[in-house]
């Protein structure tokens, strides 16, 4: 099996019975794992009701998109594991470029940029705060990253699971990186399209989550240098690897 799909769910019935026959259609022999993460609407009916045979249905407790990640990693059979949100934003049909990409840059990571084109429609307050979270990443840890809290992250699946992610909620997208750039795996992007949602329709990531990212960042490359090693010495440009 080439690919595993995470995709943790969290209250999206809304949205559930779209992103489900999109990323049929899209990735239709890959691996979808569905996590549940504590949902109290109709998520977790839906998805039982509406998955494919070959699909896996994990349900577990609250804990946040990041717990959600973890749980899903421990089912991942693929060769390479990609993160898919359930809200619409992302579309499906650009994993398989990120799954091109990857396979001509063995033990390497993708990630989809929404600003390497034009996407028009990104709200300010997101657009702010991911602009200086990858700015902190990028001075950080000599990088050269223009979307580091994108959904669209696809690494080998023994290479997403060796990086130990502890990360419970959305700063899981900033120690995905910095774990990353620490061990030196380098990072392509590619251009995706995106389609925001707005709050009243669900959106969930708030200025509390971005306080949780700065600290994550600041730990892995200050406090956690005897357990992960140094930073390596990474020489990047804007649009291939960091």
């Amino acid at each position: 099996m080439k690919l595993s799909v995470v995709i943790p769910v969290y209250n999206e019935e809304r949205t559930l019975p779209g992103i489900m026959k999109e990323i049929a259609a899209a990735c239709p022999e890959a691996q979808i794992i569905y996590i549940d993460d504590g949902s109290t609407d109709r998520s977790l009916a839906i998805l039982r009701n509406e998955k494919r045979p070959q699909d896996l249905v994990v349900t577990k407790p609250n804990g946040g998109k990041g717990s959600a990640i973890r749980e899903g990693l421990k089912h991942a059979e693929g060769q390479f594991t990609v993160i898919q949100d359930a809200d619409l934003e992302y579309d499906p049909r650009e994993i398989g470029a990120l799954v091109k990409e990857a396979e001509k840059n063995p033990g390497s990571g993708v990630l989809g940029s929404r600003f390497l084109k034009p996407n028009p429609n990104i709200y300010r307050r997101y657009l702010l705060g991911n602009k200086f979270l990858t700015a902190l990443i990028n001075v950080l840890f000599g990088a050269h990253l223009t979307d580091s809290y994108t959904c669209y992250k696809l690494l080998p699946t023994e290479l997403f699971r060796s990086l130990q992610i502890t990360a419970s909620g959305f700063e899981l997208e900033a120690e995905i990186c910095a774990r990353c750039l620490r061990s030196g795996i380098s990072l392509h992007e590619i251009p995706i399209s995106y389609r925001p949602r707005s709050i009243e329709e669900g959106k969930k990531i708030t200025w509390k989550d971005g306080l949780q990212a700065i600290w994550t960042i600041l730990r892995l490359r200050f406090l956690d240098r005897k357990k992960y090693g140094r930073t390596q010495n990474l020489r990047t440009k804007p649009g291939d690897w960091v």
